[in-house]
């Protein structure tokens, strides 16, 4: 075989060894992407886990708001002289400092507005109004509190509104650590899942394949609410009987949707 005819044998073989590599190469990406997720057969199933549990943490605010004149550094040492009063009362039983916050503090003005009907001086020129003119201002803080020990929750409340809350408010019941009741009410919600996916998988004749997504959701419900009022202005002047609290129970609950891959 002369030189020419082998330089074309040659050059015609690196070519068919091209083309099988292509070839080859085509298929393989063809068939990763036939095997992708996306192409799974699936079916997905919802499961719950519930946990009841007995609350063991009591929130509330209180408000202290004193009105006055225009002398404001009076009107907040009254204001503060009531709001301290109440906290040592707090204190007293048995709350820790960590547990008792300021959630605001505002300092407002009043004003005297006049009436002032339009009077025709001439066609063309209308009496101006006089601006209204401040009176007095109004001071408010208000005072959240977690109290613990709930055979003292009911003198809490109205021991705070005798000594110059003018209202106590948003009063519930909550667990202080949701973190474990949360992660067995989701073992159960996953468990009860997958208890379906196998019953389904066995009336459907097929094997469940690998969990291709977890989605959850779920959470405390909301609390009861508890509200006393001091009464006006004059809350310090009062003497309320404890009113009896009872927390009751809560339901944590968590909801899952698993999707599986059928085999």
């Amino acid at each position: 075989m002369n030189t020419h005819l082998k330089n074309i044998v040659g050059a015609a073989g690196v070519i068919v060894i091209l083309a099988v590599s292509y070839a080859a190469i085509s298929y393989v990406n063809t068939y990763s992407k036939s095997i992708e997720p996306s192409s799974f057969r699936s079916f997905s199933v919802q499961g719950e886990g519930k946990v009841v549990a007995i609350p063991d943490v009591a929130r509330f605010t209180l408000s202290v708001i004193t009105q006055g004149g225009t002398d404001i550094a009076t009107l907040q040492a009254q204001n503060t002289t009531k709001v301290n009063s109440a906290i040592e009362f707090i204190k007293s039983k048995g709350v820790e400092a960590k547990d008792i916050k300021t959630e605001h503090f505002g300092l407002n003005p009043r004003y005297q507005t006049y009436s002032c009907p339009r009077q025709f001086v001439a066609s063309s020129e209308v009496k101006p109004c006089p601006p209204p003119d401040v009176v007095g201002y109004t001071v408010e803080q208000v005072v959240s509190v977690k109290v613990r020990d709930f055979a003292k929750i009911g003198e809490v409340l109205s021991g705070v509104i005798g000594r110059g809350a003018n209202s106590v408010s948003q009063l519930s019941f909550t667990i202080d650590d949701e973190t474990t009741l949360e992660n067995e009410a989701r073992a159960k919600a996953i468990a009860q899942a997958k208890e379906k996916a196998e019953a389904v998988a066995r009336a459907g004749g097929f094997k469940l394949g690998h969990i291709l997504s977890i989605q959850e959701g779920g959470g405390f419900p909301v609390y009861r609410a508890f509200e006393a009022k001091g009464g006006g202005f004059g809350g310090d002047a009062l003497s309320v009987p404890a009113p009896a609290i009872e927390p009751g129970s809560q339901e944590v609950v968590v909801t899952v949707s698993i999707n599986y891959e059928i085999r």
